[in-house]
């Protein structure tokens, strides 16, 4: 079994959400693997940025989630166990654009209701219900 840990934004603008389209449809939000000698905080920032082109700013830190799949590789099945920490984040605007070359189609700002019914997986649901209620219990300034 192989390990990989990972780190992403839930980013805010307003009552928004930012959510990428992959091109099989799904629509997830913005995450990817920590890099040698980087903070789980630094590789949230970085793929939100490499992902998205947002320009964010770092609130809190919201949790983790894990799980477990299998990959296909060269013919044999590999069996990975996957953390993803989650941060949550205050767009500076509304600006963002889906990068191709990372998988997307689309970036878009969703209301919060929207983002909760179509985002792919159970875990981002519960973390953007998570980051929903934080961001109206409390007064960021949006």
């Amino acid at each position: 079994m192989i390990d990989e840990i990972s780190a992403g934004g839930i980013v805010f603008f307003k009552n928004n959400i930012l959510m990428l389209k992959k091109f099989n449809g799904d629509w997830v939000l913005p995450k990817g693997r920590v890099e040698e000698n980087e903070s789980l905080k630094e590789t949230a920032l970085r793929e939100v940025y490499e992902e998205t082109k947002a320009k964010v700013i770092p609130i809190k830190y919201l949790g983790k989630i894990s799980y477990e799949f299998s990959r296909t590789c060269y013919l044999d099945k590999i069996h990975i166990r996957k953390e993803v920490h989650w941060y949550l984040m205050m767009a500076k605007n509304m600006n963002c654009t889906a990068q191709k070359n990372e998988g997307f189609v689309d970036a878009k700002f969703l209301p919060f209701e929207k983002s909760l019914t179509i985002a792919r997986y159970d875990d981002e649901r519960k973390i953007i219900k998570k980051a929903v209620d934080d961001i109206r219990f409390h007064s960021y300034e949006r």
